[in-house]
């Protein structure tokens, strides 16, 4: 799920006790969810469209700028809690989420895709307890994914 903000930052307590913090100004907050059949070519397939995706605003305000053609930053945030099923019951499965071990593989994988196709790149901490701030733009808010399904959400 990407976000185009005008800020973004995230925040969490390292195994030190140190408070790590990484900010970005105008770009995307990327929350990153990795599932069963998830690959690292469609985590590069997903970086290679984030980065190109026009949904900026051009001299007339159009929707016709990509992120590398504004120079906006991404903020990547890890968050399984993307693929949770509240369908039964009142506590949503992660059944479907992908394994912890694989999933920071592909997270990383497209965090570097996207440093590779040129955008400033920042990352929270894989599978920490983070704090996520989100100043939403538009409010533009899209969900990319290589799995076949309709739009919801």
């Amino acid at each position: 799920m990407l976000q185009r903000v005008r800020r973004a930052a995230v925040e969490w307590v390292d195994e030190a006790s140190a408070t790590i913090r990484h900010e970005i100004g105008p770009g995307l907050a990327i929350l990153v969810a990795a599932g069963p059949t998830s690959t690292s070519a469609g985590a590069e397939r997903l970086a290679d469209k984030t980065a190109n995706l026009r949904i900026f605003a051009d001299a007339e305000g159009r929707t016709n700028l990509t992120l590398l053609d504004t120079g906006g930053q991404a903020l990547v945030v890890s968050q399984f809690t993307l693929y949770a099923d509240a369908s039964r019951g009142r506590r949503p499965s992660f059944l479907q989420a992908g394994d912890p071990a694989r999933a920071r593989a592909l997270y990383e994988a497209y965090a570097s895709a996207l440093q590779r196709a040129g955008v400033a790149t920042k990352t929270g901490q894989f599978g920490a307890h983070m704090v996520v701030e989100i100043e939403n733009d538009g409010p533009v808010t899209m969900v990319l994914s290589t799995d076949d399904w309709s739009t919801r959400v």
